[in-house]
């Protein structure tokens, strides 16, 4: 095992990581930008070092400055966490050349599977079923609109490069078409630094499925079950459980097996997320990977009893899996809440500003991952994710209740600051979430029918 971990994250993760490093016996080393040199995540670091400025580009997502860093600290490896550069395929392989190592998977499974239409492929040359669609990047808008033509609307044009929810739009008339991929390769050149977009099928009321994976330097694979992340805001996750409900368990099955199938064509070791869309007749598609941790990964720890962090650190000190496909046994039910600083009543615009009270629930089965506290401030450089609020229970109308109850016991005001606790109360009353009827556009009816 390593004897010291930079983390080049902030906030929660930053946390998360340095606990199961402690855990462990690993050294930890911190980074911070000037914004966050007072960031209560700092507090279970070894060793401080401060970055860059608050701009991201100068500081987390600024290579020579994290790995300056890591090589004075004397560090050994360097744990990514999840944003910023954890799925930066040369990130990955500048921390190889100096000695690092990086905890994710390789550089080249990296870049693969970071390369959408590249995912596509590989899926699909594993066998696994992907929606119509360009199997390149497509040159020009003509070009893009005659795909999205022969396919039938509605489409998406996604970002090669894209992530985060970020980088794509659904287009429904073809008279809008050139439009918004005119837009989509400004925003994606300017948010990803790579303008190229492909065209898929856009299915709607679709459900969104993920499966947790595990692999290891020696050809070790295994699933972790699934997680249904299809409440979202703007595409982007709002609440997410495992396992998914409302879906059954031969086609969970089904699922789980794919990704098993398309982590081992590419080697993958670490943990990872492989993504589908379940349409209103019960087929499921490929649509991503993510070589990461997540957001949710909290959600399997939960049910699967499996530190997914512990899990990371060790196979990347060449350490084999510790468990077996028949050792997993999925537990009870999860569900995680995503509490960010933003206004729901406005689009989901963020509100940064000083947070003067914060007191988060707990309670039995009840855990709280956050960066937040009295006095932090929640500037407007960086995610709105303030906290996540994960329960468990041994069903789900059990869980439903308990995470009621949690999200009622949270207090969060401050200058400034709006939450979206209230709105994700409003989800968890909401019959269509309570029966496993909700599709990916359920937030946005409900932000609809509140306007």
């Amino acid at each position: 095992m390593f004897s010291s971990v930079l983390v080049a994250n902030r906030g929660e993760i930053a946390l998360r990581i340095a606990r199961s490093c402690r855990e462990l016996g690993v050294r930890v080393i911190m980074i911070h930008s000037t914004a966050d040199r007072d960031s209560p995540a700092l507090r279970l670091a070894d060793q401080r070092v401060q970055i860059g400025p608050a701009m991201a580009k100068r500081s987390y997502l600024y290579p020579p400055a994290i790995l300056e860093a890591a090589l004075n600290a004397g560090a050994q490896a360097v744990h990514p966490g999840y944003g910023f550069l954890s799925e930066d395929a040369d990130f990955a392989e500048m921390c190889e050349s100096k000695g690092l190592t990086f905890i994710g998977p390789s550089p080249s499974v990296i870049a693969s599977l970071g390369d959408k239409t590249q995912a596509r492929n590989l899926a699909a040359a594993a066998g696994l079923p992907v929606l119509p669609g360009s199997p390149a990047p497509l040159r020009t808008g003509q070009e893009a609109k005659q795909v999205a033509d022969e396919i039938g609307y509605p489409v998406i044009i996604k970002a090669v490069a894209g992530g985060g929810g970020r980088g794509m739009a659904v287009v429904r008339d073809p008279e809008d078409f050139l439009r918004a991929c005119a837009e989509t390769r400004t925003s994606a050149q300017a948010v990803f630094g790579d303008g190229r977009v492909f065209v898929e099928k856009y299915v709607e009321n679709a459900r969104h499925i993920e499966v947790q994976v595990l692999g290891d330097l020696h050809g070790g694979i295994v699933s972790l079950g699934e997680r249904d992340c299809t409440v979202q805001r703007r595409r982007q996750k709002l609440i997410e459980e495992s396992p998914a409900p409302g879906l059954s368990p031969e086609l969970t099955g089904r699922i789980r097996e794919a990704a098993v199938t398309l982590a081992r064509a590419v080697g993958y070791a670490s943990a990872g997320t492989f993504e589908f869309l379940v349409d209103p007749a019960g087929a499921f598609f490929f649509i991503e990977a993510n070589c990461r941790i997540q957001v949710e990964h909290p959600v399997t720890e939960m049910v699967t009893g499996v530190d997914l962090v512990r899990e990371q650190l060790l196979v990347a000190a060449d350490r084999p899996l510790g468990l077996r496909q028949e050792d997993v046994e999925l537990r009870g039910v999860a569900i995680e809440c995503r509490v960010n600083t933003e206004d729901p009543r406005r689009g989901f615009l963020p509100t940064p500003g000083v947070v003067e009270e914060f007191l988060p629930p707990g309670g039995p089965f009840t855990r709280v991952d956050t960066h937040g506290a009295n006095g932090v401030s929640i500037g407007a450089e960086y995610d709105s994710l303030l906290a996540k609020v994960i329960v468990w229970a041994p069903d789900r109308d059990q869980a439903v209740a308990r995470m009621r109850r949690a999200l009622s016991e949270f207090r969060v005001s401050g200058r400034g600051i709006c939450t979206t606790i209230g709105f994700l109360q409003d989800i968890m009353a909401d019959a269509r979430f309570l029966e496993a009827r909700h599709t990916t556009s359920l937030a946005d009816v409900m932000v609809a029918a509140d306007s």
